[in-house]
């Protein structure tokens, strides 16, 4: 009888670290969804992967992150910086395009707000998982050389000098516990999140 006893306990016990575990597995997958969804990515393509095409996208990059205020205003959430973004998609365009033109570059420049896929990218501190997300894309010419990125909105990306940062208090403002440690800690997530989306998509 006691046998018995001894393997039904064994049995609650493993259930019950099941059923934690699958909580904790929801609970996270939950906050990749919620991060990938309240950020707006910046994704600028250059021509090509001329040592020339990719300064010009970087000269293109800086100009746009020293407009960032004028673009956005004071956008309180994704659909506020988002609406604001597609409203100036003219006066964006022109301003890349000028940026290129004083340089000597002819390129024609494409702006629009889509869903992208992105892989892993790692970006001063942080890393953003892979997924979808919105973002501000940006395609000067033929759009064929590799790309950079950063966080928009809420406003992640600092010029500074001959480079970006990533701006520290904007994150522990905008992103709670468990989002930070997911951007700052990925590893531990990786596994668990590939087969999140993988389930999701079984599902849809």
């Amino acid at each position: 009888m006691k046998k018995y006893i001894d393997i039904i306990a064994v049995g609650g016990l493993l259930l019950s670290i099941f059923i934690s575990n699958a909580f904790s597995f929801v609970r996270d997958g939950q906050s990749l969804d919620r991060l990938r969804g309240s950020v707006l990515r910046l994704h600028i393509l250059a021509d090509s992967d001329s040592e020339e095409d990719q300064a010009l996208k970087l000269l293109v990059r800086d100009e746009l992150l020293r407009n960032s205020g004028e673009i956005f205003g004071d956008a309180d959430s994704l659909e506020e910086a988002e609406a604001a973004a597609a409203e100036k998609l003219p006066e964006i365009t022109a301003l890349a395009e000028k940026t290129l033109r004083s340089h000597g570059c002819s390129d024609k420049v494409t702006a629009e707000i889509a869903d992208v896929d992105f892989d892993e990218r790692v970006y001063g501190d942080i890393t953003m998982p892979a997924g979808t997300y919105r973002a501000l894309r940006i395609k000067i010419g033929k759009a064929e050389g590799h790309n950079w990125w950063c966080v928009l909105y809420p406003p992640l990306c600092l010029p500074a000098a001959r480079e970006v940062k990533d701006d520290k208090e904007a994150e522990e403002e905008f992103f709670d516990e468990k989002e930070q440690d997911i951007i700052y800690h990925p590893k531990k997530y990786r596994l668990r999140f590939a087969i999140w989306d993988k389930i999701k998509s079984w599902l849809d």
